[in-house]
């Protein structure tokens, strides 16, 4: 039995549902191995005293120190995070609050090996981690911690010195792979672990049925995605804004929403654009399976869960060459990569509008990632790390 202590900052509770959900699929994938006995550790950064009293914390402040979290074991100690200081305190912090918890753990759970499921700060903390209790150490890279964190001057050479510590890392694609190479980590020690999809949930449906449900009748382009500049929904609003009749529903929060309303009112298309605000990921299905088009013009991205959620819906993607993408759209029918700019954009979904793809073609480009499949790869990747140290 391999006994996994799972690390985690990305990951949901009750205030915060959506939160991670996919590092969520795949630890509930890895725990469901047979051979595997998992207990999971989801840190939650809070200022100090007296900001942490401020309302925009009290969920996290509610929250259980130790709780079953759909069937696991789940403890969520909270950490330091100090203001104005761009994270370059936050790993030690985390470490400092994580190392008498794992002692705790380890006396009933004495746990072979660390799965750290970001690079910042959780991959930081488990590299001194692993140290401190003798257990190898895996690091995923998923993004921002990549292309953010480790290029920042507060906290880069912290995250680079992690990879390179590490008994083994994974990362969400080849592009992202490479990215980890260039900042100077050892590329035998990278593994390339793909993100998986549930066909079964995510699905093709009735496309105009799914449209009236949104009182829309003609073209229907979706993007899913925090509000921020990242991702480039004003590239994506100016773009639809250039297709009369088309339609775009945007679902998602964060901090560029009133930017984003203001274009939208500046455009004159309210009518036809929509903040749908923030979706629960069990209503994502319905609207994938609903648009013509998922459009996202991510400046940067690992390989977004969102690519194959939709095309699993039937429903083809325009996107930008950030990360993985052409590791998922490797034929024309699944969609377009276009150039961060308005008018590619508006191209490309005009192309896919004008001949559409069968929803059955485009579901095939999803096949490739199957959470079976990651749970195997993660399961042999965490094996091999413990193995090569007895």
């Amino acid at each position: 039995m391999l006994r996994v202590l799972t690390l985690s900052t990305l990951f949901p509770d009750a205030s915060r549902p959506n939160f991670g959900v996919f590092v969520e699929r795949q630890t509930l994938g890895l725990a469901a191995h047979p051979d595997v006995d998992l207990r999971l550790v989801a840190p939650i950064g809070m200022p100090p005293w007296p900001l942490s009293r401020h309302s925009h914390y009290a969920g996290l402040a509610a929250l259980p120190g130790r709780e079953t979290w759909q069937g696991l074991t789940t403890y969520r100690p909270r950490f330091t995070t100090l203001p104005g200081t761009a994270g370059r305190f936050h790993a030690r912090a985390l470490t400092r609050r994580l190392i008498p918890l794992l002692t705790e753990i380890r006396r009933d759970f004495a746990f072979d090996v660390i799965d750290a499921e970001f690079f910042f700060p959780d991959g930081l903390a488990a590299v001194a981690l692993g140290r401190h209790f003798g257990v190898p150490v895996s690091i995923k890279a998923r993004g921002a911690d990549i292309h953010h964190w480790g290029t920042a001057p507060a906290t880069g050479a912290q995250v680079v010195a992690a990879g390179q510590a590490a008994d083994g890392a994974l990362a969400v694609s080849h592009a992202m792979r490479a990215d980890m190479i260039g900042l100077g980590m050892p590329a035998d020690r990278i593994r390339v672990h793909h993100t998986g999809v549930d066909l079964d949930r995510f699905a093709p449906g009735d496309r105009g049925a799914g449209k009236a449900r949104y009182g829309i009748t003609g073209p229907l382009v979706v993007a899913v995605g925090a509000l921020i500049p990242r991702k480039g929904h004003d590239v994506v609003i100016d773009g639809v804004a250039a297709l009369p009749g088309t339609a775009l529903l945007i679902a998602g929060e964060g901090p560029a929403r009133a930017a984003l309303e203001a274009q939208i009112a500046a455009r004159g298309v309210a009518e036809r654009v929509r903040l749908l605000g923030a979706v629960a990921h069990g209503d994502l299905p319905s609207l994938f399976a609903a648009a013509d088009v998922m459009a996202l013009a991510s400046a940067s991205e690992g390989l977004a869960n969102a690519w194959v959620e939709a095309l699993a819906c039937g429903t083809p993607i325009v996107i930008t060459a950030a990360g993985g993408a052409g590791e998922v759209i490797t034929d024309a029918v699944y969609g377009r990569i276009a150039d961060r700019t308005p008018s590619a954009f508006a191209a490309a979904i005009a192309d896919l509008l004008a001949d559409p793809p069968l929803p059955g073609a485009v579901r095939a480009g999803a096949a490739r990632f199957t959470w079976a499949a990651n749970t195997v790869a993660l399961y042999d990747h965490l094996r091999r790390l413990v193995s090569l140290r007895r």
